[in-house]
């Protein structure tokens, strides 16, 4: 069993739901009784600190107490909507400040909310310098400029939007929180955060000049969903640039016998070509599973190795009972679990990867693209190309740590049947380092989401040449 790396943000969720679970979902329960969710609330706390490898690792316990508490204080009403049960879920779970450890957007809450004739604020941010700047403006005022910054909607700071915001989202530091946000798009979180709004008063800074404007909400599916482009990209691409073949692997997910063909063949142009540089682009990647990253490596690769120096489980009975419903007992991996005690942390070991034969590799420059968007198994895999010397990282560091709580394992909260994400695996880069730092670049190119040139790509082609 190897160990699984699931995108962090679960995008595909989100459509899903606007095109088939809106209706299959219809029926389902999305009213809570105030003891349903003060039993899944205790149930995901008990949960968590029992399944967790190490919940507390970058908050102390006392503050997730206290967070909790404060939460628990909080639920007074007599019924709660499924939205509001997500959220309250997502500000307790949030609180262990990791990536992995999380409860998704509520796309069954959204998708029915945009099928009910939903509106969202029409601005899309990016985060650059510490600002919050307009990356897309889809209202009719023309007069908005891309690359201005918001500096209030209706009335409330943009820092005091964002800490509402934030909460509902589980990374390990602002730098990946922010980029999360631009991953899921602040129209979409400032709904959840807000709730419906008709209309909107902007205050907009642009070229020093300060000016507010009304903009009205647009509709979310032909004036949001229909025309926006997600950041997470999943194509597969070959291409070749003069000396240089370009490739965008994807995804490491999906059907891998096809992602093998994909790779196979790529390789075998690039060979043909005799391209003298490789660029990999791992940037806007979801991440997934290393049997899919590695198999790529091996095309690189000129000795064996591994995309981890440590990999670490902890088992308990919640996870154990969990394995016996969900998987193949008879798999080595699972096996491990149900074999060591409840609460013990061990050392699982994945045999090196061999490489491809020399006829079938790669052995020009290779080169790596990052970007704060490269999530998950795709930081990973940068990682374990930078540590051995395979090639160079090229862009902005990752929001996502190399060195990371992960090997997520999903469960649901008994009443609202809520999805929660857990971390019961702890993996340390090839080099060792438990840096509290995303995959750092060798070439340093910032990314700007602000427009739509790509000043990494094109950076790192003028520096070959």
């Amino acid at each position: 069993m190897k160990a699984i790396f699931l995108p962090t943000a679960s995008l595909y969720k989100i459509f899903l739901t606007l095109n088939v679970l809106c209706w299959t979902n219809i029926f389902a329960q999305n009213h809570f009784s105030k003891e349903e969710i003060l039993e899944d609330l205790v149930f995901l706390k008990e949960s968590l600190a029992e399944a967790h490898y190490n919940l507390y690792a970058y908050t102390p316990k006392s503050q997730f107490d206290k967070n909790y508490n404060l939460i628990k204080q909080g639920i007074q009403k007599d019924s709660f909507s499924l939205l509001e049960a997500t959220s309250i879920f997502q500000k307790v779970i949030s609180k262990a400040n990791n990536g992995h450890t999380e409860i998704n957007f509520p796309g069954t809450s959204y998708g029915q909310y945009a099928n009910s004739g939903g509106t969202l604020f029409p601005l899309e941010i990016a985060f650059e310098n510490g600002k919050s700047l307009i990356r897309k403006n889809w209202s009719s005022n023309t007069d908005i400029k891309i690359g201005a910054e918001i500096l209030s909607i209706n009335g409330t700071a943009m820092s005091e939007i964002l800490s509402k915001i934030n909460p509902l989202l589980s990374a390990e530091r602002p730098y990946f929180k922010n980029a999360k946000i631009e991953l899921y798009s602040f129209p979409r979180l400032y709904w959840q955060a807000y709730g419906k709004q008709d209309r909107f008063e902007v205050t907009i800074r642009s070229n020093g000049v300060t000016k507010t404007y009304l903009v009205d909400a647009i509709a979310l599916i032909e004036g949001y969903e229909m025309k926006r482009n997600e950041l997470i990209d999943s194509d597969r691409k070959l291409e070749f640039i003069g000396k240089s073949a370009y490739l965008k692997p994807g995804n490491f997910s999906g059907n891998e016998e096809e992602y093998r063909q994909f790779i196979d063949s790529a390789f075998g142009q690039i060979i043909e070509r005799k391209s003298k540089n490789l660029i990999v682009d791992l940037r806007n990647n979801g991440g997934g599973d290393d049997s899919y990253s590695d198999y790529l490596v091996s095309y690189v690769a000129n000795r064996p190795f591994k995309w981890h120096s440590s990999f670490k489980l902890k088992t308990s009975k919640f996870l154990k009972e969990h394995v016996r419903k969900k998987y193949d007992t008879t798999s080595t991996f699972w096996q491990s679990i149900l074999n060591h005690k409840n609460g013990e942390a061990f050392d699982y070991d994945f045999e090196p990867r061999e490489p491809q034969p020399p006829s079938k590799r790669f052995v020009g420059n290779l080169y790596v693209l990052v970007n704060r968007q490269s999530h998950s198994q795709a930081a990973v895999t940068a990682a374990q190309i930078q540590d051995y010397h395979f090639g160079t990282i090229v862009g902005e560091e990752t929001g996502e740590y190399p060195t990371l709580y992960a090997s997520q394992f999903q469960y649901a909260l008994p009443n609202t049947k809520i999805t929660v994400n857990v971390s019961k695996g702890y993996t340390i880069r090839v080099n060792g380092s438990t840096k509290k730092e995303g995959v750092v670049p060798d070439i340093r190119i910032q990314d700007h989401l602000l427009d739509e040139k790509d000043e990494i790509l094109n950076g790192l082609l003028q520096t070959i040449n």
